[in-house]
């Protein structure tokens, strides 16, 4: 037995932009986890290890905690098509991956008719953002990614892992 061919769910039937109706959806607890990575050079690395990750601008892995939790709550204002959500609860982590890799990830709660991915993702690679923006006079070098979807729970099906 296949599988229905999966479509496009951001466009009407005239084939224009659509934001999804989710008024029949039940409301439910969503749940989704994803990351963003900041590979620096290894002497920006070397330094910003011997700095316990400060920079003149101020505390690096607190601002980018900050800029990605105020990212989580207005992914609805970047991303055209997102629903406004309330926002249960989001958690940022920032930590080494190795000598030279940052690992952002960010987790995000809510409890509504719409999941909670975008929001962190967007969490996730604003974090990052903010990282690069608060090391680039050390390099212009750094690259960030990938960011990916690590899990999601609740609605029509979950997928990967929610630690």
């Amino acid at each position: 037995m296949s599988r229905p061919t999966a479509k496009l769910t951001h466009l009407d039937p005239q084939g224009r932009p659509a934001m999804v109706d989710v008024s029949d959806k039940a409301v439910s607890a969503r749940e989704a986890r994803a990351e963003c990575r900041v590979r620096f050079p290894a002497d920006v690395a070397r330094q910003l290890h011997a700095s316990d990750l400060r920079s003149a601008k101020g505390g690096i892995v607190d601002t980018a905690v900050i800029a990605g939790t105020m990212a989580v709550k207005r992914t609805s204002e970047l991303i055209p098509f997102c629903h406004p959500l309330p926002i249960d609860g989001c958690r940022i982590g920032v930590d080494w991956d190795g000598e030279n890799v940052l690992r952002i990830e960010c987790s995000v709660r809510t409890t509504g008719r719409t999941g909670v991915e975008m929001e962190a993702l967007t969490g996730a690679t604003v974090a990052a953002l903010t990282v690069y923006d608060m090391c680039k006079a050390l390099s212009h070098r750094i690259v960030l990614g990938p960011a990916r979807l690590l899990g999601k729970r609740g609605g029509r099906r979950d997928v990967g892992t929610l630690r």
